[in-house]
């Protein structure tokens, strides 16, 4: 049997739309896609691996160009054969969500993986270790699964003429569109519509997932992210219809925020973030009846929310967010405002535990000043050399997202901690030192002792962003806070 068929084999048996009276029609499909010569022999029979053979396929009889954008176009072109069309998995879904909201999301998840629209393989390749804190075990991941742009996509894509179409990665006209250069291939993706505050909504799947079971749920309509009660009442709604499910918000201001703020969106998915294990350090009152609040002993303030009442719950939300928008104490360097220019906003997550609902607010303040030009903040100079992008919602958390480069970096530190020859990174010098000052180091312990210091500097990523510190003067500064939310 040639790969051709073992593909139109598992097109058949697959939960689209095809029958064995459309086998000659699916394989006429493929052949249009790769050309009719002999195709090259998959690897085995899993259908990714039948996937990579028909693009060399497509490659060896001229279809395609051999670059990375090209590729991916056709292997979801060819991934959208083995997937349902949106109207028969919008109703598969709610069928099954009428049995559970887990069987939906399971149903859903499972497919999102079979056709490789989640990608398995390239989310394999992340580094990931948990590192022991003050403030429990945080999470370290390195990411790798984010393929490197191809430098030929990228010079040839400038030449493309840009027509805006879609708007953004997080639109709906996502859904299907076959991709270009300089813009990701979405043939094999799908999006359950739901509904949140009368409003048409997204739930799909994150591609290149940074935890179990990692959601977006995104607006229908093209408009910048916003925290107002809406969005509270949006992620109760959220996790009222997917009690198994967290959801958060990226804050609403840059530096604060994450990378896409030109469009409304949340993340979700199941997984029990280090802050959510995270003990109350000692409990205050809002003055919102029903509604149990207490300040979250983690390194950046948090205030976390608890009731029954998800009304009386998004009543303290906001209570807590308007006064933090137009909050200041010169004291410890918080300022709402420079001249109309906002500062403060917060980044919100919520999650069901029983009949609880439990909102989590960490305040949030994007200043810059001549001694912190990237933020007061957020992630200072010294810890740049591990992190130096946003603190956003996944971080926020307690899961790190450090960059790819820090893959081989952190080897050649491991080199140069062993006097071997070495090509370390001058940034990572004084830290290295350190390192030296504190450690005997051995090669059967020197990446262990790496990884956790590693996880240190990111604990201290998190103290930066804080914006009232675990001191004295920090508590002193939080409880003035307080005082003035209970003022409202």
């Amino acid at each position: 049997m040639t790969t051709v068929e073992q593909f139109v084999e598992r097109v058949i048996a697959s939960p689209s739309q095809y029958t064995e009276l459309d086998r000659i029609y699916v394989q006429n499909r493929v052949l249009g896609l790769v050309g009719d010569d002999t195709p090259v022999a998959a690897a085995d029979d899993q259908l990714t691996s039948l996937t990579d053979a028909l693009v060399a396929t497509a490659i060896q009889n001229g279809r395609i160009e051999d670059n990375q954008s090209a590729r991916e176009i056709l292997a979801d072109q060819l991934m959208d054969l083995v997937t349902p069309l949106p109207s028969v998995l919008n109703q598969t879904f709610w069928n099954k969500y009428q049995t559970s909201p887990k069987t939906a999301t399971d149903y859903f998840y499972q497919l999102s993986r079979a056709n490789d629209y989640i990608k398995t393989r390239a989310i394999a390749k992340n580094v990931a270790f948990d590192t022991p804190t003050d403030f429990g075990d945080l999470e370290i991941t390195i990411n790798l699964s984010k393929p490197e742009k191809d430098p030929k996509a990228i010079a040839a894509a400038r030449n493309q003429p840009q027509n805006g179409y879609p708007l953004c990665q997080l639109c709906m006209e996502n859904e299907g569109y076959r991709g270009r250069l300089g813009y990701p291939a979405r043939s094999n993706h799908r999006i359950i519509r739901m509904t949140l505050g009368g409003e048409t909504w997204g739930f799909q799947y994150s591609p290149y997932a940074y935890f179990n079971e990692h959601s977006i749920f995104l607006d229908e309509v093209h408009r910048p992210m916003v925290i107002n009660r809406q969005t509270f009442s949006n992620l109760l709604e959220i996790v009222k219809q997917f009690p198994h499910y967290f959801v958060g918000s990226n804050a609403d201001l840059p530096i604060v925020g994450g990378s896409m703020l030109a469009h409304e969106h949340y993340q979700g998915g199941r997984h029990e973030f280090p802050m959510m294990k995270a003990p109350i350090a000692r409990p205050v009152d809002l003055g919102v009846a029903g509604v149990t609040a207490g300040i979250v002993k983690w390194p950046m303030s948090t205030i976390r929310l608890t009731s029954t009442d998800s009304t009386a719950l998004v009543d303290a939300a906001v209570k807590i967010h308007n006064t933090w928008k137009n909050y200041s104490d010169e004291r410890v360097d918080v300022r709402a405002y420079t001249d109309e220019t906002r500062h403060h906003t917060t980044t919100p997550i919520a999650r069901k535990v029983g009949d609880q609902y439990v909102l989590d607010l960490v305040l949030r303040d994007n200043q810059t000043s001549a001694e912190f030009p990237d933020g007061i903040f957020h992630p200072h100079q010294d810890v740049q050399h591990i992190k130096k992008e946003n603190i956003g919602l996944i971080e926020v958390m307690g899961r790190a997202i450090l960059p790819a480069r820090l893959k081989t970096e952190l080897q050649e530190v491991a080199k140069y901690l062993l006097g071997q020859h070495n090509q370390m990174a001058a940034m990572h010098q004084p830290w290295a030192d350190e390192l030296k000052r504190q450690y005997d180091f051995t090669a059967d312990n020197v990446m262990d002792i790496v990884n956790q210091e590693t996880g240190k500097v990111f604990a201290r990523v998190l103290a930066d962003a804080g914006v009232f510190k675990w001191d004295a003067d920090g508590e002193a500064a939080f409880n003035r806070f307080i005082t003035a939310v209970q003022a409202v």
